[in-house]
Formats: C-alpha cells, sequence, structure tokens
C-alpha cells in the first residue's frame, strides 16, 4: 500500500528531476509572521537562566513550561522558588509545568532508588501549596520505549524556546555548564498555539497525572488512557492561523512529531535537507543519524552541498565517565556514538579532504554539550530538542520551531551562534583522528565486543 501511494511522488522525480518533492510541502506550510527584532538568540547558559527567572518574575498571566524534566537540584529548586513566588504576588497567575511521567518518578541512572523529582514537587506543594500544578506526562507505558521530549516555555506573550531541560547543569548554577541553543521569540499569537495546543492535548488528557500529590496511580492503571493519548498524538498539530510575512518578518512554524509513520516533523527536516541548495549545517549531541537522513546527506554531498557537522566530543557527553571512575553500562554511549562518527567520516574521507565535508568536536573543559538543530542556506534555521537520531525519530514525543527568513534578516544573529560555537570546536581533518576500538579503556573494548557479538549495539543506537 505504501509503495502505491508513494507512486506519483516517484513518477514526478522522473518526470521532472529538477522539481524536488518537498517544495510543495514547505511552501504550504502555514506560519506567523514575527518581526525579526522580536527574535533573540541568547548567549549562553548563563543568560538562558537569567532570561528565564526574569520572565517568571515579571509574568501576570501564565507560565505554562514543558521540559523533560524539572531536577530536584539546586537548579531545579530556584525555578520552583521563582514560580512560586511569581504565583504569591500574582493569585490570578496560572501556572502549569509538564514533565515526562516516568523521568519524574525515578532516581538519577546509577544512584540509589528514590522518589525522583516527583518527591520534591510533593514536598513544596504541601510546604507553599498547590499554585504551582506539576503534571507528568506518559506519551509510552515504559520510558524506554519514549519520552514527552517536547519544548517550550510560553510566559504570558512570550515563548523562550531550547533544548535544554531544568537542572544546575543546563541552567550554568555552579561551576559546569551543559551548551544548547537559547532563543526568545516575543510574539503573542505564537504564545497562545503553543500554550492551546498544551491545553487541548496534553491537559486534556486522562493520562496526564499531577505529580505534585501525595498518592500517585500506579502506570499500569493509566495503560488505557495512554493508548488514547498516543492515538491522539499521531495526528495533533498546532493551530496556525495563517500570516504573510511583511518584508521586516520572519516567517516561523511550530510543527510537532511522534511516531514512526506520518511524522510531520520528520517528513519537514527531511524536506527541509533535500530543498538545500548551497550549505547544510546539522547539530547534533549524539552522533546516530536515522538512515533517512543520513541517505539525504549522501545525495547532497553527491551534488556538491557542503555539510557542516557539529557533535560533541565523546568527553563532553553527559554520559561521559572518565577512565579513573568505576564503569557502568551507561557509560559505553559515547564510545558507540564516536564509532558511528568514525564509520561516517572513513566513508566520506575525500570530501573532508576537500573541505566539502567538515566535521567538528566541540569541547570545553569538563562541560558538557546538547545542541540539536539545523541552519540552512543563511536562511532557514530548525530550533529543536530533537536529537536527530532513531529515537527521537520514531519513540519520543518532538517538536520544533522552522524559522524562515528569505531577506535574511537574521542571518547576523545566525552567522554569530555559529561562529561562537566553533570557538571551543576542532574540525576532524581525517577520520583516524578518532580513537578506535583498540585505543578504548579494557572495560569498555570488552563490552563493545560482547555486545557487537550479538548485536545489540544497533538495538542500543536505536533506544538509547
Amino acid at each position: 500500500m505504501n509503495s502505491l501511494l508513494d507512486a506519483p511522488r516517484r513518477l514526478a522525480r522522473r518526470l521532472l528531476p529538477g522539481a524536488r518533492p518537498g517544495d510543495a510541502m514547505l511552501r504550504a506550510l502555514p506560519a506567523f509572521a514575527v518581526p525579526a527584532t522580536a527574535i533573540e538568540t541568547l548567549a549562553d547558559p548563563a543568560a538562558f537562566r537569567r532570561t528565564l527567572l526574569q520572565l517568571i518574575g515579571q509574568a501576570r498571566r501564565r507560565i505554562v513550561i514543558v521540559s523533560l524534566y524539572l531536577q530536584d537540584d539546586d537548579g531545579g529548586r530556584e525555578v520552583l522558588d521563582a514560580l512560586y513566588a511569581a504565583r504569591a504576588r500574582h493569585p490570578q497567575l496560572r501556572i502549569s509545568v509538564l514533565v515526562d511521567w516516568h523521568r519524574a518518578r525515578r532516581g538519577l541512572i546509577g544512584k540509589q532508588k528514590c522518589a525522583g523529582n516527583a518527591g520534591m514537587y510533593r514536598a513544596y506543594a504541601e510546604r507553599l501549596g498547590d499554585g504551582v500544578a506539576i503534571y507528568g506526562v506518559p506519551v509510552q507505558n515504559r520510558e524506554l520505549f519514549g519520552v514527552l521530549h517536547l519544548k517550550g516555555f510560553v510566559i504570558d506573550d512570550d515563548v523562550l524556546y531550547s533544548g535544554a531541560s531544568l537542572n544546575e547543569v543546563y541552567l550554568a548554577t555552579d561551576r559546569r555548564y551543559r551548551l544548547d541553543r537559547y532563543h526568545l521569540l516575543r510574539h503573542h499569537a505564537l504564545a497562545d498555539s503553543m500554550a492551546a495546543w498544551v491545553d487541548t492535548h496534553l491537559l486534556g488528557s486522562d493520562a496526564v497525572q499531577r505529580l505534585d500529590v501525595a498518592e500517585l496511580p500506579p502506570t499500569r492503571s493509566l495503560q488505557a488512557a495512554i493508548r488514547t493519548l498516543r492515538q491522539d498524538l499521531q495526528h495533533a498539530s498546532y493551530e496556525v492561523a495563517t500570516q504573510v510575512p511583511g518584508p521586516a518578518d520572519v516567517a516561523v512554524t511550530p510543527l510537532l512529531g511522534f511516531g514512526r509513520t506520518d511524522n510531520a516533523l520528520n517528513e519537514v527536516l527531511l524536506a527541509l535537507l533535500r530543498d538545500a541548495r548551497e550549505q547544510v549545517i546539522v547539530l547534533t549531541p549524539y552522533f546516530n543519524l536515522p538512515r533517512a537522513v543520513r541517505v539525504v546527506l549522501g545525495q547532497l554531498l553527491r551534488r556538491g552541498c557542503r555539510i557542516d557537522i557539529m557533535v560533541g566530543d565523546k568527553t563532553a557527553s553527559d554520559f561521559y565517565m572518565p577512565p579513573d571512575q568505576p564503569f557502568r553500562t551507561i557509560g559505553l554511549l559515547p564510545y558507540l556514538y564516536e564509532n558511528n562518527l568514525r564509520r561516517f567520516a572513513r566513508s566520506h574521507q575525500r570530501q573532508l579532504e576537500t573541505g566539502q565535508l567538515n566535521l567538528y568536536l566541540w569541547r570545553d573543559g569538563d562541560n558538557s554539550y546538547h545542541l540539536k538543530g539545523l541552519l540552512i542556506d543563511d536562511d532557514v534555521a530548525v530550533l529543536t530538542g530533537h536529537n536527530l537520531n532513531p529515537r527521537a525519530w520514531s519513540l519520543d514525543l518532538e517538536n520544533a520551531l522552522l524559522l524562515r527568513d528569505p531577506a535574511r534578516l537574521r542571518w547576523p544573529q545566525q552567522q554569530a551562534e555559529w561562529d561562537a560555537l566553533r570557538r571551543h570546536a576542532s574540525r576532524l581533518g581525517h577520520y583516524r583522528e578518532l580513537e578506535s576500538l583498540r585505543q578504548y579503556p579494557a572495560a569498555v573494548r570488552k563490552q563493545l565486543r560482547r555486545l557487537s557479538r550479538v548485536r545489540l549495539d544497533r538495538l542500543l543506537n536505536r533506544l538509547l
């Protein structure tokens, strides 16, 4: 059936080789006309934290925070303190915080079993009241098979968008930081659309439960509601009243993606890549590209397009464990991703040598790297929490903001962001500059060889 549905597209490619199948889809996307001056790129985690707390402090009408987690640490408590203080100043202020249901009810990986972040939420509610409503969203029955990876904070008429979650490392409350991208968009219609989607599709679901209460229902009692929520999410989208951008505007389209098939966000990402003319910049923390993305990148290279990819050095991964620390299985992931990158670099060594392909490794001391997104031809940017990996492609609930800027009004900001990122990045000249299996610590070599023998490394790449 799928082959029959795709037949017109395949025929169009043969008859009209100059027309790419994504062109019509991209032109038809509705968008908000946002003044370029109302879009700001924030420089670093400190600016992100400062802006978030300032917006919370100024809020009068609504605060809708959606994040993978709000951590029980100094950073998370600072945000919760600010939310409760804002509510105390303005009792009419509506505050909703939505986090992943499974992630909130467990401790950190490798730590002792505990009540997780939900324990902190309950303690705050018992002490300060229920003015800050915190909800858990279970997009799957188990965390392994998918999480709430939606991003974006709506505060009155502003949208603060980042792939960062909320803890002391993302917010840089201590000496270490985890770098992400941070953008502030001041536009009431965009804010209304994103807040309304949360109200309709998440807060309106029986699967979504309060986490700041004494008794939480077991996940198994929510299975029917979770199934209904999944079915709804597979067809859900943001409501966008199409506006015609003026000469000083940027077209901004919020996008949603969930599931292996009919995933609108994935389809748009592929169409954007296929539509690239000269240059593509890919940002991902975990080099584990879905096959569909690898295929399109290969097509772009053959077409002569320049591709720059920035990933974190394996030591800049949030999963990295220094060799002098006790080894745990989760510590294999940075090595798996480096192996993926080495294979990719080896297969494209010629383009590396000519400069058509540029692979950058980011590293800044003991800080970590968590950037996501696409920059295409100086006039298109994708702001997202989507990791561009198989898990994000088919399991997690993801979203993004697509910015189309044909007048290149945001080009100086976009170029400044890219220049700043490269200050802590080194360009890979040859695939042999990356370590091979023989150079890894003994515990890593042993585990990787064992996984490879039974092909479990491929399963890990798909799930983690």
